[in-house]
């Protein structure tokens, strides 16, 4: 009989187990809850000049004023919360974030997975070298070490062009957690080239001591900025577009974009 009782006991308890168990799992996998008032918006903390940590550890940047002038008129509270921008579609499908704000480029791969505002600013994927680099064109890229950051337009615009990433050096490019760490390989002569977003290079040369970096002329292409919803998410985006709309014709907008690219 005493036996009896312990298998029982034991059974008892795995079982008891097991249910704790599938339920921790389930909650880890939960949307983040928030206020139904607050939007969170999913960013990289180290896209400048879009959005980035200031000196203070505050989120600053272009985007981060312009999300912020957005939101305060449709009278909704903002958090902004840094993602790893390789698991940003995970991030947005799974509810922790609501929204897709900085330097968000429109492809034709992300038509079909997300809802999108309509574009607010124009922008290229371009070639960043050192000054003193032989490479003056895309050709030049052949047999060269090229990076890129994950997840990134610019990884989607250079792997477009597949009879050029096979003649790069190990034939695809290296990829970075974030933009700041390609510049610091490329200053270091780890790799020869970056692909990417011209205002992030623009900004980055005129305000982080980059007298060694050119950009080229020849680029991979033009493409528009626009925040990115969870798709089926139209109310949220319909608000968005409206609250833009006004921004841009009042003025706000300009002034915005004065503080960041006069």
């Amino acid at each position: 009989m005493k036996n009896i009782i312990k298998i029982s006991s034991l059974l008892s308890l795995t079982i008891l187990s097991i249910f704790l168990l599938a339920g921790c799992y389930k909650s880890s996998g939960n949307p983040q809850k928030h206020n139904k008032n607050t939007v969170v918006v999913g960013y990289d903390n180290t896209f400048v000049p879009m959005g980035f940590l200031d000196d203070k550890g505050a989120p600053s940047g272009f985007d981060i004023d312009l999300a912020k002038e957005v939101f305060s008129r449709l009278k909704m509270d903002v958090k902004f919360q840094n993602i790893d921008w390789s698991m940003k579609d995970t991030e947005l499908n799974s509810g922790n974030i609501d929204v897709l704000w900085n330097g968000y480029t429109l492809t034709d791969e992300r038509r079909e997975k997300v809802d999108y505002s309509n574009p607010y600013l124009s922008n290229k994927q371009v070639i960043v070298t050192l000054k003193t680099s032989s490479i003056k064109n895309k050709k030049d890229l052949t047999g060269k070490i090229v990076g890129t950051q994950q997840g990134s337009s610019g990884l989607d615009a250079i792997e477009k062009d597949t009879k050029l990433v096979s003649t790069f050096k190990n034939k695809s490019p290296v990829l970075y957690d974030t933009f700041d760490n390609a510049f610091r390989d490329l200053q270091s002569k780890r790799i020869d080239a970056i692909v990417v977003d011209e205002i992030l290079a623009n900004y980055y040369i005129a305000n982080y001591k980059g007298d060694n970096f050119k950009i080229l002329k020849d680029n991979f292409g033009e493409e528009d900025f626009v925040v990115g919803f969870k798709k089926g998410n139209t109310q949220l985006r319909d608000k968005v577009n409206e609250a833009l709309n006004e921004v841009k014709q009042d003025k706000t907008f300009d002034k915005i974009y004065s503080k960041w690219f006069n």
